[in-house]
């Protein structure tokens, strides 16, 4: 029943098949001039541009993307809007303890401040401030959520009674609820509603116009160039214009199904009354949502990185693993056997060291970046659009001032070892989730390190 549940399911993106997709912009044409030139029409992009317009009404900005806004990583995530700038509480405490509460309310102001965005301009992108559940499926899990929620008062730790009376799954032994620290969103439509309000606020945007060469203050394309005083780079899991960067990060395939809207006597026998974000407690975690016409989107488990760094199409479908997320979806959700899927895609995105996003400036500050996000890039990518401007203008601001944004993550090594390393952290971060959570000597060594690699 589990492959015949996949037997219709289309390989197209949900969220990117919607029939209020904007008509493309025109590509550039020939030579033009700018204040600020933006590459990439993700959301890194999209706010760049869009506060920049908010914070120098004068500055004339041009936004350059390859394809068309939205249509990579923006517009084919789950969705989950959070609130967190380090990839979740623990990364953050682990890497800046004396900064994790600047950085929890600097990460909660920018939430309030993408939703007020989304009011302001009018995007219909389906807003909700949810709050996300962390499902506890294994018996450490109870410990390690435990130990969180101890550490933030403003989270509940749910015993299995109360987590299976949100969302009725026989694989939870209890769950964390974070009540207002995500919000789900619909993100194509997030992505089309910025770029909308970039053009009202008078960004000019050229999509189908993938830049080909960078200079410190000009941009080639195939059919066209622009000249601007400043460059912003927000390009993420795509090979950086700035050829060291490419160090620094690792594209990284996370494939995803969406089902058939469930009926209400299906949707009955799971609860999710409160609609939460989810996710379980796993180092090879699973993510899941329910949609506006309540479909469940179903991602993650299983990262997939290509020997030297490849992007390809081809990689955003592979039949083993949509299978086995298929499977996984029936052991969480028995009661719904017979259901079927829709969709199945995936998508690349950029993984650091670290797990979160770095920052910084090239060409005697004239050039700027923000990428490494790590899957939690929604919400995030507003904060880095503020520093990347903070850094290209000179502002000193209590976002340059911290330690997260003045330092950089160590670089991955070169390949074959890029590769046998990420298949080893994978490998053993299986192990540890098949073993009580205990982490192997390779885990150990990388946590001395400062060192990882996640989704």
């Amino acid at each position: 029943m589990k492959l015949a549940a996949l037997a219709d399911a289309e390989p197209r993106v949900f969220w990117l098949e919607d029939k209020t997709a904007p008509v493309p912009s025109p590509a550039l044409l020939g030579p033009t001039v700018a204040d600020l030139a933006v590459v990439g029409g993700g959301y890194t992009g999209l706010w760049t541009a869009l506060r920049a317009k908010e914070r120098y009404p004068n500055l004339d900005v041009v936004l350059l993307e390859s394809d068309t806004c939205g249509s990579a990583a923006s517009g084919r995530n789950g969705g989950f809007c959070d609130a967190s700038l380090t990839h979740g509480y623990g990364n953050g405490l682990a890497r800046w303890p004396d900064e994790v509460d600047q950085l929890e309310q600097l990460g909660a102001d920018n939430l309030d401040a993408i939703g007020h965005t989304i009011n302001r301009f009018g995007i219909d992108c389906d807003w909700q401030r949810t709050g996300e559940l962390t499902v506890a499926t294994a018996p450490h899990h109870l410990h390690e959520l435990g130990e969180e929620a101890a550490q933030r008062p403003a989270v509940a730790l749910l015993d299995q009674e109360a987590a299976r009376a949100e969302l009725n799954s026989p694989t939870y032994l209890g769950a964390l609820f974070d009540p207002d620290r995500t919000a789900l969103v619909e993100p194509a439509r997030l992505a089309w509603g910025l770029r909308r309000a970039c053009l009202e606020v008078g960004v000019r945007i050229h999509e189908h116009s993938r830049v080909t060469r960078l200079h410190a203050k000009s941009l080639l394309t195939e059919t066209g160039s622009v000249r601007a005083d400043r460059i912003a780079l927000g390009t993420n899991a795509f090979p950086s214009l700035l050829r060291r960067l490419r160090r620094y990060t690792v594209p990284v395939y996370d494939l995803v199904l969406v089902t058939e809207p469930l009926s209400t006597v299906q949707l009955r026998s799971i609860g999710w009354r409160h609609r939460q974000g989810v996710g379980d407690a796993s180092n090879l975690f699973h993510y899941y949502r329910l949609t506006r016409d309540d479909r469940i989107l179903w991602g993650g488990y299983m990262p997939l990185y290509h020997f030297g760094s490849r992007i390809d199409p081809a990689f955003e479908q592979r039949q083993s693993i949509h299978t086995l997320l298929a499977r996984h979806f029936f052991t969480t959700f028995p009661q719904l056997e017979g259901l079927h899927f829709t969709h199945r895609w995936g998508g690349v995105i950029d993984t650091s060291t670290r797990f979160c996003a770095f920052f910084g400036t090239a060409h005697s500050g004239h050039i700027g970046y923000a990428l490494g996000y790590t899957g939690l890039g929604v919400g995030a990518t507003r904060f880095g659009a503020d520093v990347m401007l903070d850094l290209l203008y000179g502002e000193d601001t209590e976002r340059t001032r911290l330690r997260m944004v003045r330092e950089r993550p160590p670089p991955f090594p070169p390949e074959p070892l890029r590769t046998a390393g990420i298949h080893l952290t994978r490998w053993s971060m299986a192990q540890a989730d098949a073993h009580a959570g205990h982490r192997n000597l390779w885990l150990r060594t990388l946590d001395r390190m400062g060192l990882g690699f996640t989704f």
